[in-house]
């Protein structure tokens, strides 16, 4: 495993872990934006196993669909899980009308666990 892709991990193990304490502060908006980068932290990881950066976002996210979920190498669930976490930091930056829920939080966090440990495998094999 190259050494920005360690550190990736352990930025997004830092964001878990910052995600579950403002859960329970609670500060779903911020959990929620900390478990976000958490998933895109990985992908990010990955990707730059692969030397490949990206500059936005959508860049990480549609490349981590085209290199990881669509060749196979990760199960399809992990690039719908950080496209869900997306959509949720947007509401919980931006957005006033809508709120994001408790379990909705605590989900995305279980998801990001799931995403970092499936991550660990691949680098590890």
């Amino acid at each position: 495993m190259k050494s920005n892709t360690q550190r990736f991990l352990e930025k997004a193990e830092r964001a878990i872990k910052t995600a579950e304490y403002l859960l329970v502060l609670p500060d779903l908006e911020a959990a929620t934006a900390r478990a976000y980068y958490a998933m895109f932290y990985i992908a990010e990881g990955l990707l730059n196993e692969k030397d490949l950066s990206f500059k936005k976002h959508s860049g990480v996210l549609g490349a981590f669909g085209q290199y990881f979920s669509k060749t196979g190498l990760m199960d399809v669930k992990f690039h719908q899980y950080i496209l869900s976490a997306y959509n949720k930091r947007i509401i919980a930056d931006y957005g006033v009308d809508e709120e994001i829920e408790n379990s909705e939080v605590s989900e995305m966090i279980q998801h990001a666990r799931e995403f970092i440990e499936a991550a660990k495998t691949i680098l590890n094999a």
